[in-house]
């Protein structure tokens, strides 16, 4: 499967994006996705993820409240929708995909993976 994350962009901080994640190649519906973002001179990091079903959420804590993930299989899509942004929120944010059971928030968990897009928040 390939992944192809888009919407990211420049923003005052307070401000929200929503990101997206289209999967092409095969469906993902039975793939768990997750969000990761890496800031420069950090380690890559784990935004959040969303379960196969879609019933199933779970979030960094520097970001619980403020960024939501939800999908749409038909459109074979995960969104990342960001809130009240902040400085520190500026990133390349990721999407990754893998095809088993379970949210993890390693990167090494995850087999596939977006190009990368970036979002920055000015203060």
């Amino acid at each position: 499967v390939q992944l192809q994350a888009s919407g990211g962009g420049l923003v005052q901080a307070g401000g929200s994006l929503r990101l997206s994640c289209a999967a092409s190649g095969r469906t993902f519906r039975t793939y768990t996705v997750a969000w990761f973002r890496q800031a420069p001179g950090l380690e890559r990091e784990f935004v959040g993820a969303i379960t196969a079903s879609g019933d199933v959420t779970n979030y960094a804590d520097s970001v619980k409240g403020r960024f939501a993930i939800s999908r749409d299989t038909a459109k074979n899509t995960v969104y990342l929708r960001m809130n009240s942004l902040k400085p520190e929120d500026t990133a390349v944010y990721y999407c990754a995909a893998r095809n088993s059971i379970g949210i993890k928030v390693l990167t090494t968990a995850y087999e596939y993976w977006g190009q990368g897009t970036q979002v920055t928040v000015s203060s």
